[in-house]
């Protein structure tokens, strides 16, 4: 029986082959940095007020003029069409069924334009990394405008690739390099085989503006995260030549950082690290998100993802001061354990955690959560 998050994880190990689940769930070098995420969201515990008003629950919010459902939107995972072939298209789909945003990655396996039936909705947003061919990121941007996508967000923390280790040893490569191990384990999965067979390999389709893969040398560069080192906060003016929607960052951990975005007119931050795999010296998202939110002293909208397995999860964050919470490997273990509907599932019980939650805080809307319900440490008895 699944009956949240973990079990969805759990369920996505028994069912991928060792090399597609371990890029999934592996993060940095020890990865000390994925570790810290959860278990500094534990750490925190929620301090609930009674008899309050709560016979009706909102758990929907307001971003950029447009109403999101729920407080979550689903954060861009590249190489979805490994875990199934379709994968961004049934993310994208299950989070318009549930009225909330799906970010797109650049290291997607769908056409942009082909992701929805007709113009991308409002709450379909492009996720953007700038290689050192900075003609991919312009066509990849222009396409985005032409279709509608709501939002651009930027990702920031990827000058050079973290070194994930499982991958290293695993070696994870596309296409595959098939050795007598690789082969076992693929016999070991022959649903997600016979899924591959007949969907195809992934390839990153919109590297080009028509739908070629790319170069060799620039699939590997987007696989490796082989980013152009030489973006820096200047580097905003071309983008917002090429983009007059909202901009926003992903992967600003330091509170400088966010008050050169506010003065640079990001329109919204992403405190994130990468889910733990790019630096794993690096904080948690959750602890780094107090001093990123006190910075911008509410001048503008601020986004966090990292660890994110529960709805109370998502409650700590908004009541700090988030605006919203990006999910990534939730969903795409409901992608691994479901298609379409496996997404579905875990974003409605998300959901249901999120308004149980709320309901035992005694808040009726987002707006009713504050600092007041969080506590950091259980207190010393000495």
């Amino acid at each position: 029986m699944l009956l949240n998050s973990h079990d969805y994880g759990r369920e996505a190990r028994r069912r991928l082959p060792r090399f597609v689940y371990e890029y999934l769930a592996g993060g940095a070098e020890d990865e000390h940095c994925l570790r810290r995420n959860s278990e500094d969201l534990a750490r925190l515990q929620l301090l609930p007020t009674c008899l309050r008003d709560t016979s009706s629950v909102d758990p929907a919010i307001e971003l950029f003029g447009r109403r999101w459902q729920a407080p979550f939107a689903l954060a861009p995972i590249g190489l979805c069409g490994l875990v199934r072939p379709g994968g961004d298209r049934m993310m994208a789909q299950a989070a318009a069924g549930a009225g909330v945003p799906h970010v797109l990655s650049t290291a997607s396996n769908v056409r942009l334009e082909a992701l929805h039936d007709g113009p991308a909705p409002a709450l379909q947003w492009m996720q953007l990394y700038v290689m050192s061919e900075r003609s991919i990121a312009e066509q990849i941007v222009r396409r985005a405008k032409a279709a509608g996508f709501g939002a651009l967000v930027l990702t920031v923390d990827v000058p050079v690739s973290g070194a994930r280790e499982r991958d290293a040893r695993n070696h994870f490569r596309l296409p595959f390099r098939l050795t007598p191990r690789l082969v076992l384990d693929l016999l070991r999965h022959p649903g997600w085989l016979w899924r591959l067979a007949r969907g195809g390999a992934p390839s990153f389709v919109n590297m080009s503006a028509d739908g070629a893969p790319g170069s060799t040398q620039a699939q590997a560069a987007l696989l490796a995260r082989e980013m152009d080192r030489r973006l820096d906060w200047d580097s905003l003016h071309w983008l917002r030549r090429l983009w007059d929607g909202p901009l926003l960052l992903k992967g600003v951990l330091h509170p400088a950082d966010a008050r050169r975005a506010l003065a640079q007119g990001v329109d919204g931050l992403i405190v994130s690290n990468h889910g733990g795999r790019q630096f794993d010296a690096a904080p948690s998202a959750i602890a780094a998100l107090p001093a990123v939110l006190d910075a911008v002293d509410g001048r503008m909208p601020v986004l966090v993802d990292g660890g994110f397995r529960r709805g109370s999860d998502v409650v700590k964050a908004l009541a700090l001061g988030a605006k919203g919470v990006l999910l990534g490997r939730p969903p795409v273990y409901g992608l691994a354990s479901g298609g379409e509907q496996g997404v579905a599932a875990v974003v409605a019980l998300l959901r249901q955690e999120i308004e149980r939650s709320m309901v035992l805080l005694g808040a009726a809307s987002i707006g009713d959560l504050g600092r007041h319900h969080v506590m950091a440490a259980i207190p010393s008895h000495t």
